[in-house]
Order: structure tokens, then C-alpha cells, then sequence
């Protein structure tokens, strides 16, 4: 990047000495601002368009100041522009770029805004752009657990809670779980998207503008659905990047969470999964391994968001009315948090589809730990005996079980009718697997019936 004098920059009127040398460096952010080029080129085309329609600008000024804004916007896409931390920011680069090219006019463009409505505007795009692009990749990954739910609807594997064998379900209703947390995430993206869609261009400095400017049209070029209606918030809102990186924040705590189970599931103690080799690496010391880096890189890069979401929260929690130099710092955290949560959706919906169920070892495993002990339980009360005396009556009999090393299927009639004579030969039907969750037949519930037409639903809301 090149340096220039810091007197002749557009604000140096007032001074009598160069910026320190260091301070320059420091209170530059075009080494990072500089990705919003596109969205400010953007709205500097929109923001002509509308001083020409207000009558600011000639038609002939206009078109001029445009042609030479998409010029810049070639030698950036091409890499022959020349970025200097001397002009401090992408905006100031591409304002003196455009003088170059053109001349006087390129001076004109500036009217009637600030810098602080300016970046305001840019990252709103840019952000606007971004969740439309993230939420592809979501709708691509909830689309993978869809199809792999349908697959599997029928495979039964242990369900837990305290990380403890608790009930069968099968691995398709496991996945639509996923899938629903996502489904909120899509949500609060899309609503998150509704605050980011206001426009603070207009607002200028802080205050507004002298000149008759139209902010109903220059929102309507630029696709937003209406201008922010006071100043003072307009260039000082850092809400919807905070509002995003919690919705990200949140979005990677899902896939975090996805995360370690894969990774549970992967390891020779559950050896529930397969996962494809080129979604995982190796040791360089110990030639057996397989290890589920994708998930464990998602699952760390979880604390890395969550950690800018409270950043931004602790940057905005001191600010007073309007615009600080604070803001600067706004920009670094949201490009990552958006780079990372668009890296690890694309992974998991690349891996997704993958997965590959060891179905043999799914249903020794949901043999083990008394799965269907509420079953058993349920079975009783409908003959009659209330529920806490069913649940003792279940209690002993699991404690025979683990006394003879015995599933409850596997007890005879006879043992099991030692705790309750109005156990009979039926209650077999519901201490298998199959009975367990075939019994559980309604909506939200894990019977395989249940599982199609929930994924059926969940395709319909998806396609929504």
C-alpha cells in the first residue's frame, strides 16, 4: 500500500501537521475495509443517481462520476489498484481514484453525506448480501439432513439424556432434531435481515443534510425497504451486526453441538458412524488413526464467534450519540464471523449426505441400558396400575436384569410377573426395539411413520 501526505487529505484544512507516522498506520482500516469496495462503489452510484434527480448534480456529471465509478471497480476486480493508508479507508481510496480519472467532478460526489452514513451504508449491504449467502448454505445443509432422515428412518439406535441410554429412536428422527435447531436459525436470519435492510445513507455527519436530497429513492436503487428514520441512530447503530453475530453465534453452537456427537459417534467406544475419509486426517505419529477434524475444527470454531459477539457487545456498550472512532473496530469481528460461519456450512452440508450409519452396531447399542424400561412402565399403567407404582414395578425388574445381565425381552414371563400379575405374554410386543417406537406414533414422535411425514413437512417449510 502506498502513503501520502496526511495534509492533503480531504479533511487536512484545519491542520497544521502531518499525521505521526504511526498514527497513520494505526487509524487506518483500509487493510481490512477495503472488501467493502464493491457495496461502496454501489451506493456512491446510487447516491449520484439521486443528486442528479434532485438537481445537485448535471445528467452529463452524473454519468461521468458513474462511468468512472465502475472503471475503479475494474482495476479492483483486476488487482491494478493502488491502495494507500494514507487515505485511510476504502471510501477516501476510491474518492481520490475517481478525482484522478475525472477530475473536478469526482470532488462533487461527497455532497450531501458523510463517511459515517457512508460505511454505515456499505456494511449494510455488505451484510445483506452475506446473509442471503449464508442462508443458501443452511437451506443446502437442512436439505442434507432431510434427505439422510428419509433414509434412516427406519434405523434405530439409543436415544439419551445425561449422556445415558434413555429410549430407542431412530436415526432419521435424530437428524430432523438438527434440522429443527437449524429451521430457528434460518429464521432469526431471516428476521435479522428485515433490521439490517434500513438505510442510514442521508443521514450524513450525524445530523442530516442541507441539500434536497430523496432517501425514499436512493433506498429503492439500492433494493433497501425504507431509510432509517433519525440521523443520530443512523450513523451510531451497530445493532444488526450484533444481531447477526448472535444469530451466528447461536447458528455455531447448533453445528458445535452436531459436532460432538459426530465426533462421539465416530470413536471405537460408540462406533456409531462412518465418516468418509476426505472429511478426516491422520496422526503423524500413530498410523491407526482417523481422526474427525471437520467436526472438532466447527466445534472450536464455535468459541471463536462467541467471542466476537461479546467483543461487539463490550465495543457499542459505552458509545454515546452518534458516530466514534470506536466503530472502526466493528468491522474485523463481523467479516470473520461471517467467513467462518460461511466456511463451516459449507462443510457440514458438503459432509452431511455423507455420514454413513453402521445400522448393526445402532441397534446392538440401543439393546444395551434398558432402552425400553418406559415402555414397560406405559404397558402397566394401561392395566390399570397408576404410573409411580408402574415405575417401581420397572425399577425392580431392570434391577433383576442388571443382577442376571439380562435385557427386560430377555427375562421370562414368569420372572417378570413376580413384580406384577398383570404382566402377560403381550408385553413381549413392546419390550422389542421395533414395538418401542412404533408405539410412539404421533406427531413429533420417532415411529418411522412419523419421521417421512415430518421430513416431508420439514421439505414443504424449507421450500417456503
Amino acid at each position: 500500500m502506498a502513503d501520502s501526505d496526511s495534509k492533503s487529505k480531504p479533511w487536512g484544512g484545519r491542520f497544521t501537521e502531518s499525521t505521526d507516522a504511526f498514527v497513520e498506520a494505526f487509524t487506518a482500516s483500509v487493510g481490512f475495509d477495503r472488501r467493502l469496495y464493491r457495496q461502496d462503489i454501489a451506493g456512491s452510484i446510487a447516491h449520484a443517481r439521486m443528486l442528479a434527480r434532485v438537481g445537485v448534480l448535471t445528467a452529463a456529471e452524473c454519468d461521468e462520476i458513474i462511468a468512472g465509478l465502475e472503471d475503479i471497480r475494474g482495476e479492483i476486480e483486476a488487482g491494478d489498484f493502488d491502495w494507500s493508508v494514507g487515505l485511510e479507508d476504502v471510501h477516501m481510496n476510491i474518492e481520490a481514484r475517481l478525482t484522478e480519472r475525472i477530475g473536478a467532478t469526482g470532488k462533487k460526489l461527497h455532497t450531501g453525506r458523510s463517511r459515517n452514513d457512508q460505511v454505515a451504508t456499505d456494511m449494510r449491504l455488505y451484510l445483506r448480501e452475506e446473509i442471503d449467502l449464508i442462508t443458501a448454505e443452511l437451506e443446502r445443509l437442512q436439505g442434507g439432513l432431510i434427505d439422510l432422515a428419509e433414509r434412516e428412518a427406519d434405523t434405530l439406535m439409543p436415544g439419551f439424556t445425561h449422556l445415558q441410554v434413555a429410549m430407542p429412536v431412530t436415526f432419521g428422527h435424530h437428524m430432523l432434531a438438527w434440522f429443527e435447531m437449524l429451521e430457528r436459525d434460518r429464521q432469526r436470519l431471516a428476521d435479522c435481515r428485515r433490521r439490517v435492510n434500513l438505510m442510514p445513507l442521508g443521514a450524513a455527519a450525524m445530523a442530516g443534510t442541507t441539500y434536497p436530497i430523496d432517501r425514499h429513492y436512493t433506498a429503492e436503487l439500492l433494493g433497501f425497504d425504507a431509510p432509517a428514520e433519525n440521523s443520530l441512530d443512523a450513523v451510531s447503530d451497530r445493532d444488526f451486526a450484533i444481531e447477526f453475530t448472535s444469530a451466528a453465534a447461536l447458528l455455531l453452537t447448533h453445528l458445535s453441538r452436531a459436532s460432538e456427537e459426530l465426533i462421539l459417534w465416530t470413536s471405537a467406544q460408540f462406533g456409531f458412524i462412518d465418516l468418509p475419509d476426505r472429511f478426516c486426517t491422520g496422526s503423524s505419529i500413530m498410523p491407526q488413526k482417523k481422526n474427525p477434524d471437520v467436526p472438532e475444527l466447527v466445534r472450536g470454531k464455535t468459541g471463536r464467534v462467541n467471542g466476537h459477539l461479546i467483543g461487539l457487545l463490550t465495543l457499542m456498550k459505552g458509545q454515546p450519540l452518534a458516530y466514534n472512532k470506536d466503530n472502526q473496530e466493528d468491522k474485523e469481528p463481523l467479516f470473520d464471523t461471517v467467513d467462518t460461519v460461511r466456511g463451516c456450512l459449507r462443510v457440514f452440508a458438503d459432509m452431511v449426505p455423507a455420514i454413513e450409519p453402521k445400522r448393526e452396531r445402532l441397534r446392538a447399542a440401543a439393546l444395551e441400558g434398558f432402552s425400553t424400561a418406559t415402555d414397560l412402565a406405559d404397558y402397566l399403567v394401561r392395566r390399570g396400575l397408576p404410573f409411580r407404582d408402574a415405575h417401581e414395578v420397572v425399577g425392580k425388574a431392570v434391577r433383576l436384569g442388571l443382577e442376571q445381565g439380562r435385557d427386560l425381552s430377555q427375562l421370562s414371563l414368569e420372572q417378570l410377573q413376580q413384580f406384577s400379575g398383570i404382566i402377560e405374554q403381550d408385553v413381549f410386543e413392546v419390550l422389542t426395539l421395533e414395538g418401542s417406537i412404533a408405539s410412539r406414533d404421533h406427531i413429533g414422535g420417532t415411529a418411522p411413520s412419523q419421521v417421512r411425514a415430518a421430513a416431508q413437512r420439514a421439505r414443504q417449510r424449507l421450500s417456503r
